[in-house]
């Protein structure tokens, strides 16, 4: 990748939303995993819906069974300084030139409520809106956490 930290790993900014999502059926991008949601290595095909106006909110449903689906979101409205490292080997993978190319999601888990939500920020879904291509990565640091609260001060209870 041409944009990188010297080190093989690009850094990734993201405070959009990607522009491949629709709420019309018929307009659903299909997005092909090339590293599956993990868990889930069978499923290889997701579609990515709008949950809300804004496109805040996406639905990446699996395809192959409707039932299998991830709440995900634009990390950048929730956590703007979250700028996951991505190596050499996962960009020619998504068949990104540079980090601009790709598009960072993070997994939601919901709870009652929006204090009770947590997004995954080791692993997010990186995705090529170009290509339609996308992988859930697993990212090399140890200081991101697994389920982060969205709203800040809402720990959620153990």
């Amino acid at each position: 990748m041409t944009s990188t930290n010297g080190q093989g790993t690009a850094m990734m900014q993201d405070t959009s939303t990607p522009d491949l999502t629709s709420t019309r059926s018929s307009d659903i991008p299909v997005l092909t995993m090339v590293g599956p949601m993990l868990g889930f290595p069978e499923h290889l095909r997701f579609g990515l819906a709008r949950l809300d106006d804004d496109g805040a909110v996406c639905d990446l449903r699996s395809l192959d069974d409707p039932e299998l689906r991830f709440v995900v979101v634009p990390p950048g409205l929730f956590f703007p300084d979250y700028a996951p490292e991505i190596n050499d080997t996962t960009a020619r993978q998504l068949r990104a030139e540079t980090a601009d190319d790709l598009v960072a999601l993070v997994v939601v888990t919901l709870g009652e409520g929006l204090s009770d939500a947590t997004a995954n920020l080791l692993a997010p879904v990186l995705v090529n809106p170009d290509k339609r291509l996308a992988a859930q990565v697993v990212l090399d640091d140890a200081s991101l956490p697994l389920r982060t609260p969205l709203v800040p001060d809402h720990a959620p209870e153990s």
